[in-house]
């Protein structure tokens, strides 16, 4: 599977005979990332939008260290931005009452005071920043598209029955929107990520493609040519 991206934005390989844990930015990413999603959820945002999001934040991550601005902020500017982006525009005090609800859980919408402004202008200036360090290249391909061009020929492929016993549709979206906790999304292309969520989810329940050892080719290289899965 065709890599693409930034090499710095990999995940490392575990050392031989050693057992293998995420550096701690991987786990700060991580915990922010699902921050975006859950706070993108209850802003109302639709599933591109919080994918740009995601895409955004992890970008800048690539460029910048982790360490050099705080994390959170980041992805609230990334929020407001994937918003402007994918035209699901925002406001920023939605955004600072639902993330101040995500860190305070109970407490009243924030007053209009200087704290507020304060906050409010921190994301746009950041927002800007984001901006200028990713060189104003903020649209992305997303795999959801060919996910679900993929699902329903699938769909038609299978018998009726495997399909309707098997969260296999359900599992893959799954496994979309947990792949961007992660930097996939900016280390494969669109299409080979859908192709490996599909597949997953295909050998999570055990389910085969009519015909597959019969085949010449494997079934996802019909859906992309340059596609090996090992």
């Amino acid at each position: 599977m065709e890599t693409v991206g930034q090499d710095s934005c990999g995940e490392g390989d575990a050392a031989g005979g050693t057992e293998w844990r995420p550096p701690p930015e991987a786990r700060v990413h991580f915990r922010v990332t699902r921050f975006i999603m859950e706070a993108g959820v209850k802003l109302g945002m639709q599933s591109i939008p919080i994918a740009t999001a995601c895409t955004i934040y992890h970008k800048f991550f690539c460029e910048i260290n982790v360490d050099a601005y705080d994390p959170y902020l980041v992805a609230m500017s990334s929020l407001y931005l994937a918003g402007k982006v994918e035209e699901q525009h925002l406001r920023t005090r939605d955004i600072i009452n639902v993330s101040n609800r995500y860190f305070h859980p109970g407490s009243e919408p924030l007053e209009l005071d200087s704290h507020f402004w304060a906050l409010r202008d921190s994301i746009v200036q950041c927002e800007l920043l984001v901006l200028r360090v990713l060189r104003f290249q903020v649209s992305f391909q997303h795999p959801h598209k060919y996910l679900l061009h993929y699902l329903i020929s699938l769909k038609n492929w299978l018998n009726r029955y495997s399909w309707q016993r098997t969260p296999i549709s359900i599992t893959a979206w799954a496994l979309l929107r947990d792949s961007y906790h992660g930097g996939l999304c900016l280390r494969f292309q669109a299409q080979h990520i859908a192709v490996a969520v599909l597949h997953l989810a295909l050998q999570a329940y055990g389910v085969e493609v009519p015909a597959e050892a019969e085949a010449e080719k494997p079934w996802w290289q019909i859906y992309t040519m340059d596609t090996e899965i090992p």
